[in-house]
C-alpha cells in the first residue's frame, strides 16, 4: 500500500523535534515523581515498584530517543547520497536495524505502562475477574507487537514500508488491542473509586470530596493516551506518513500520564490530611471508612464495641503497610 503526507526524511527531523520536546518534560516529570515518592521517606515507606516503573519508563524513553536521533543521522547524513531511493526509502524501510530496536522499544513500554493501569484496576477493585478483559486485551497487544517486530526483523530491503501487508496486520492488531486495554482498565478503575468516594461522601462533615481529584487526573491521562493512540490507529488506517510522527509522541506521553498521577497525588497530599501516595493507599483509606461506617452503625446493639473497633483498625493497618 502506497503512503501519503509529508515526506519522510520531513517526518523524520519533525517527529525527532516532537519527541525531543515531549521527552524533555517527562524528564522534569521523572525528577518531579522521584521526589514525590522519596522527598523525607524512609527506605522502608518508598513504594518500589512505582520507583521501578518510573526508573525503567524514563530508560524506555531515553533509548528510543537516542535511536531516533541515530536513525535521523544515518538518513539524513551518513546514507542520504549512497542508499537507494535516497532518506525517503531509508526511513521506509522496515528491515533497518534502528527501526526493529524502535518497534521493540516502543512494545515495551506500551506494555510496561498498560500494566501498570491493570495493576491498578486490580489493587483498587481487588477481584482478579474485573481485569480478566483488559488483561486478554494486553496479551493481544503483545501478541500483535512482539508479532510486528518479528515480521521486521525477517524483511528485506524491498519489504516496503510498515503499510505493507506482511507488517500491517500485526501493527493494527496492536494499536486495536493497545486502545482497548487502556481505555476498558482506566475506566473500570476511574468508576470504582468514584463508586468508593460516593459511599463514604456521607459520612464527612464537609461536602469536599477527597478522591474526585484522583479520578479526574485517572481520566486526564487516559483521555490524554487514548486520544493518541486513536490518531495513531485514524494514521496507519489511511496509510498516512503522520503514523511515524504520532509513534515517536507517544513513547514519552506513556511516560508523562504515569508521572502526572503520581505528582498529582502527592500534590493532593500536601493540602489534605490523607495520604495517597498510590492507589493501593487510596484503596486501603476508602476500606477503612467503609468500616468505621459500619462499627459505628453497631454502636447500639453491641457490647464490646472498644474490642472490635480495634480489631479492625489493626487489620486495616496491615494491610496498609
Amino acid at each position: 500500500m502506497a503512503s501519503r503526507g509529508i515526506p519522510l526524511d520531513t517526518t523524520a527531523i519533525f517527529s525527532t523535534m516532537m519527541q525531543g520536546i515531549l521527552y524533555g518534560f517527562s524528564v522534569l516529570m521523572f525528577i518531579g515523581t522521584m521526589w514525590a515518592l522519596t522527598y523525607k521517606r524512609r527506605m522502608d515507606e518508598i513504594h518500589r515498584p512505582n520507583v521501578v516503573v518510573a526508573c525503567m519508563l524514563l530508560i524506555l524513553s531515553t533509548a528510543h530517543m537516542i535511536v531516533d536521533f541515530i536513525r535521523a543521522e544515518q538518513g539524513l547524513v551518513t546514507y542520504r547520497n549512497t542508499f537507494p531511493g535516497g532518506p525517503e526509502a531509508f526511513f521506509a524501510d522496515v528491515a533497518q536495524i534502528t527501526f526493529l530496536i524502535k518497534s521493540i522499544l516502543y512494545t515495551s513500554q506500551t506494555m510496561l505502562g498498560d500494566g501498570i493501569v491493570i495493576y491498578r484496576c486490580y489493587v483498587v477493585w481487588q477481584s482478579v475477574w474485573i481485569i480478566i478483559v483488559p488483561s486478554l486485551l494486553w496479551f493481544g497487544m503483545a501478541v500483535g507487537g512482539f508479532g510486528a517486530a518479528y515480521s521486521f526483523s525477517k524483511a528485506t530491503s524491498d519489504a516496503g514500508d510498515i503499510f505493507a501487508k506482511s507488517t500491517g496486520r500485526w501493527i493494527m492488531i496492536f494499536y486495536a488491542m493497545t486502545l482497548a486495554s487502556n481505555l476498558s482498565a482506566s475506566g473500570f478503575l476511574a468508576y470504582r473509586i468514584w463508586r468508593m468516594e460516593r459511599d463514604v461522601s456521607a459520612l464527612r462533615a464537609t461536602k469536599s470530596s477527597s478522591m474526585m481529584p484522583i479520578v479526574r487526573v485517572l481520566a486526564d491521562s487516559a483521555i490524554l493516551y487514548s486520544v493518541t493512540l486513536l490518531s495513531a490507529l485514524v494514521c496507519f488506517a489511511e496509510a498516512n506518513n503522520g503514523i511515524y510522527v504520532v509513534l515517536d509522541m507517544i513513547m514519552p506521553i506513556i511516560s508523562i500520564t504515569f508521572y502526572m498521577i503520581i505528582i498529582r497525588i502527592a500534590m493532593r497530599k500536601t493540602t489534605s490530611s490523607h495520604s495517597y501516595l498510590s492507589t493501593i493507599r487510596i484503596a486501603n483509606e476508602m476500606a477503612r471508612e467503609t468500616s468505621q461506617r459500619y462499627n459505628v452503625k453497631r454502636t447500639s446493639v453491641e457490647v464490646h464495641i472498644t474490642q472490635i473497633t480495634h480489631q479492625d483498625d489493626n487489620d486495616t493497618c496491615k494491610s496498609a503497610y
